[in-house]
């Protein structure tokens, strides 16, 4: 019975250390992608794939890339396990005239998903992942 307790502590701590790395990783891509930034119509835009496909880690990466914007929207795309995410995050001073929830339902269309979400973080599912450069393209269309 030991054995199991401290094998199961064990498996905790990994999971706590994996948890851990993701955020750091998803702290460094955060970087590395802020000069994609375009700017449409006066509104920066930042739309780009994401190496970390997990909901969480996704959610701080565009937590932390719409405070680097100021002003802004930002779409994620992740392929996990060949089902795409996709994540869209919307500065307070722009909620007004964009809503999350509406932009993720758009792009969720070409990965054969849907989604919602607050007016200012949102997030969608689909499964061709393979359609997720377009998804994550046509945001500038709709912007």
């Amino acid at each position: 019975m030991a054995r199991v307790e401290v094998a199961a502590r064990r498996v905790k701590e990994l999971e706590h250390e994996l948890s851990a790395e993701k955020r750091r990783s998803a702290s460094s891509e955060a970087g590395d992608v802020m000069a994609s930034v375009r700017e449409v119509h006066g509104i920066k835009v930042l739309s780009t794939r994401s190496e970390i496909p997990e909901p969480g880690a996704m959610r701080e990466l565009a937590d932390k890339l719409r405070d680097k914007l100021g002003s802004g929207i930002v779409v994620l795309g992740g392929d996990k396990d060949g089902k795409a995410l996709l994540l869209v995050a919307v500065t307070k001073d722009l909620v007004g005239r964009f809503k999350a929830g509406d932009l993720v339902r758009e792009l969720a269309k070409e990965v054969g998903g849907s989604g919602g979400g607050k007016p200012d973080l949102a997030q969608a599912g689909g499964p061709d992942a393979v359609n997720l450069p377009r998804a994550l393209e046509r945001v500038y269309e709709l912007v």
